[in-house]
């Protein structure tokens, strides 16, 4: 079975920045693309971006072109997020999905 556990989300004001890791249980982590979605109460799961197994192919929803950065380290099996200029609508649960697998998710919350 695969696992995967998101951290890092926050608090944060509008402008600020947060980084989101994903760690990853499986032995097979690096064969496979990994994404990055989120959802706020009452809207649709968005995916926001995706990385490709060996970290050659990047996807970013226009939403966050130019603020958010995914990144990858196979030999820790973690993926992260970097998010920077953070905005009122990036406010939303934060999941780490792959092989169909998903995380718990992590809270972001953009506020003054």
């Amino acid at each position: 079975q695969v696992q995967l556990m998101e951290s890092g989300g926050d608090l944060v004001q509008p402008g600020g920045s947060l980084r989101l890791s994903c760690a990853a249980s499986s032995v097979i982590f690096g064969q496979y693309a990994m994404n990055w979605f989120r959802q706020a109460p009452g809207k649709e799961r968005e995916r926001v971006a995706t990385i490709s197994g060996i970290g050659g192919n990047t996807y970013y929803a226009d939403s966050v072109k130019g603020r958010f950065t995914i990144s990858r380290d196979n030999a820790k099996n973690t993926v992260d997020l970097q998010m920077n200029n953070l905005k009122p609508d990036d406010t939303g649960v934060y999941y780490c999905q792959g092989l169909n697998y998903w995380g718990q998710g992590t809270q972001v919350t953009v506020s003054s």
